[in-house]
């Protein structure tokens, strides 16, 4: 199989987006018969990386490539941690902006001309590919082995290297790697002393980067899933990045948790189920619980309300059951739409994660107290992506009533 297409009915990462041509390497076919591919995230640490998020409206655009990757300053590793664990060569695309001198083209009526690829090849050599057949480059084994050798160059402890899909339908865009994990793992990063030798339980946790970089730090993570082969994918990108969490002597596992049942799967004919002895690790020391931007219907958790209610029912099951206090960080991409009922742009779907905030807050549940705080992105940018305005974050502290 020489190319992959996108085609219209499938749903194209935000990650991948602006580099639907860029180099990547297919490595296998998962079990739906989607193209797999592998990526290289590394992580920034040199002091100019260590930007704002730009809260004001800037978007941080980088242009890292396969050649040339991000982070040529000083590396080092996270505080408080004896490896690190990042990297970016697929990240969001080329900045395509603040071009000098490319005045607007108008037409005859003062409108703004939109040059368009061309339907069909008029050119025998065309520059661009063309409308109908937009498609990644799939490298073989032995061109990524030369191009990893420059990668190689720094830290493997300074890389991340995930598997994941590029564009799948709707119901498949877990696969995918979205901005809401990179942002959660920015924080993490950010934030380590938190997430030191600590127990942390991932929900909808996708392709497992977020618990890939918690695990760096943390004492135990479970990251969960629903599906069979979203799970095996997210146990495959642990298994590559076995360096970053094993050697601190970090436990990692992967188990399915369905946001929509009760209670957690416990046979042990069924792959990526509980024991027991996990059940009762998971309640009696978890503090911590994350939910990045994971699509699990939607190009994001949020984004579908019935989802949205099974995680805040999830949320308020399992603080129930946890013995200790803990905190949940959420994230979240504010996605914008213009819809025909309002005849204008709006975003109901975050409308209403919005509502469940406010709903858990006021929420008296016995001894159990929730105060929800945002957190201001302004924190520094380890990963290279668009960290734009739309990006959020929230903790949701869930404490006994004292």
């Amino acid at each position: 199989m020489d190319e992959v297409t996108f085609k219209s009915d499938t749903v194209l990462s935000d990650v991948h987006l602006y580099t639907p041509n860029q180099r990547h390497l297919m490595v296998r076919l998962n079990s739906m018969g989607q193209p797999v591919f592998l990526s290289r995230f590394q992580l920034v640490w040199n002091q100019d990386s260590r930007t704002d998020s730009g809260t004001q409206g800037d978007d941080h655009r980088a242009v890292p490539t396969e050649e040339t990757p991000a982070g040529t300053g000083s590396t080092g590793s996270p505080p408080g941690s004896s490896c690190s664990s990042e990297g970016s060569p697929t990240q969001a695309g080329a900045d395509v902006t603040g071009q000098e001198g490319a005045g607007a083209q108008l037409d005859e009526d003062g409108d703004l001309d939109v040059v368009r690829r061309p339907r069909a090849p008029s050119d025998p050599d065309p520059v661009w590919p063309l409308r109908d057949k937009v498609h990644p480059m799939i490298l073989t084994q032995e061109e990524d082995e030369v191009l990893g050798d420059k990668a190689r160059e720094s830290s493997t402890h300074d890389i991340i290297r995930i598997e994941h899909t590029m564009a799948t339908p709707l119901e498949d865009v877990g696969k995918q790697v979205w901005r809401g994990a990179l942002l959660l793992a920015d924080y993490i990063l950010f934030q380590w002393d938190l997430f030191q030798g600590r127990t942390v339980l991932e929900l909808g946790a996708g392709t497992g980067l977020a618990s890939v970089v918690a695990a760096t730090l943390a004492q135990t993570v479970y990251c969960t899933d629903v599906g069979a082969d979203l799970l095996a994918m997210c146990q495959q990108n642990l298994a590559l990045n076995s360096h970053l969490t094993g050697s601190g002597g970090s436990v990692v596992k992967v188990r399915e948790l369905d946001w929509r049942k009760d209670e957690l799967c416990t046979d042990p004919e069924a792959p990526f189920s509980w024991s027991e002895e996990e059940i009762s690790d998971l309640y009696n020391h978890t503090t911590i619980l994350l939910a990045a931007e994971v699509p699990v219907f939607l190009p994001t958790v949020f984004y579908d309300d019935d989802l949205t209610d099974a995680l805040f029912k999830t949320l308020l099951r399992l603080a129930r059951r946890l013995q200790n206090a803990c905190v949940a960080i959420l994230s979240v991409e504010k996605r914008l739409n213009f819809t025909l009922s309002h005849l204008d742009v709006t975003c109901e779907a975050y409308d209403h994660f919005r509502s469940c905030l406010r709903q858990l807050e006021q929420l008296r549940d016995g001894p159990l107290r929730f105060a929800v705080e945002p957190v201001e992105a302004s924190f520094p940018q380890h990963l290279v992506y668009e960290r734009i305005r739309q990006l959020e974050l929230w903790k949701i502290f869930v404490e006994p009533v004292r």
